[in-house]
């Protein structure tokens, strides 16, 4: 009697495990490959995001060109962008050992510079996927891309975008600045917004007064740089409200056609533009007991004063 249950048990348990095969089979259909994660870019242009796509080609050229088209592909989530799908050409591609040499259009300079890290994060991360590239560099006809200051970015892995708790690009951040620029005579000062991408390591007065010294964007023919861009940065520091500026000697011995009251209440009322700054200390080369063009005492504190600003 017990044979005759196990032989009737015996069909049953065959047909179950036949069933969870086929299912299982099913499932899979649509996931062959080489499972990686592609990085794609928010669609309000703010962070990276991720999704799970897996690889049909089996070298690695092939695997780079198949990333490389599906980042220009716009993909099927719609709250992501495909960062090569902005009017962005891939002219050359060179794979070398663990490596890949990547050569786009010049629409790749013309993105903005939130934008711009973005899209070099995505291509970056994604390409790193495959097992055996670590590095990847950028070229923009030809030429090796430079960051806002002009030094050259080199060969990127993908944890020059991961900050040390590994959650995602975050070491840096967009913001909006305001800055003061001189206007063409230069007995006044004019104000810009400037929409920028920054590392959370750099302190935001710091950044400020780099990005008065970078001067106006070249498209910008409304304004003009206050300071020669020769000028150093020597230390900056907030305490107590006062904001402690110590440039180098530059700031004294280069000058420029702004008239000196302008310069100096155009870094001040820049700096004073950030919620914990209400003070301005200059020092050059550490010592504040200088005058300004033989025009300005830097002994004191200043604070802001926008009456050097031109009504619009």
């Amino acid at each position: 009697m017990r044979k005759e249950r196990k032989k009737r048990a015996l069909p049953v348990l065959l047909i179950f495990c036949m069933l969870i095969a086929l299912l299982t089979g099913c499932s899979g259909e649509d996931k062959v490959g080489v499972p990686i994660t592609m990085a794609y870019i928010s669609t309000d242009g703010t962070k990276i995001v991720e999704e799970e796509y897996y690889l049909e080609s089996v070298s690695v050229g092939s695997q780079v060109k198949e990333i490389l088209g599906q980042l220009s592909t716009a993909p099927d989530m719609m709250e992501y962008t495909a960062p090569l799908s902005q009017g962005i050409e891939v002219l050359d591609v060179t794979v070398n050992e663990d490596s890949v040499v990547l050569n786009l259009s010049r629409e790749y300079n013309q993105l903005g510079s939130v934008m711009e890290i973005l899209t070099r994060a995505s291509i970056v991360r994604s390409l790193t996927q495959i097992e055996s590239i670590t590095y990847v560099s950028i070229q923009v006809e030809g030429s090796d891309i430079r960051d806002n200051d002009g030094e050259l970015v080199g060969r990127l892995t993908a944890d020059s975008f991961i900050d040390n708790s590994g959650e995602e690009i975050s070491t840096y951040e967009k913001t909006t600045i305001r800055l003061y620029f001189a206007n063409e005579e230069g007995t006044a000062l004019k104000a810009v917004n400037r929409t920028l991408a920054y590392n959370t390591n750099i302190a935001m007065e710091r950044l400020v007064l780099e990005e008065l010294i970078k001067g106006p964007a070249s498209t910008n023919t409304e304004v003009y740089a206050l300071l020669s861009s020769d000028v150093k940065v020597l230390s900056v520091l907030v305490k107590d409200g006062v904001c402690y500026v110590n440039l180098d000697d530059t700031f004294l011995t280069v000058t420029t056609l702004v008239e000196p009251e302008v310069v100096i209440y155009g870094i001040v009322d820049t700096l004073c533009e950030l919620s914990n700054v209400s003070r301005v200390q200059f020092s050059v080369s550490g010592d504040s007991n200088v005058m300004f063009r033989g025009a300005v005492s830097l002994s004191s504190e200043f604070t802001k004063d926008l009456s050097y600003v031109e009504a619009e």
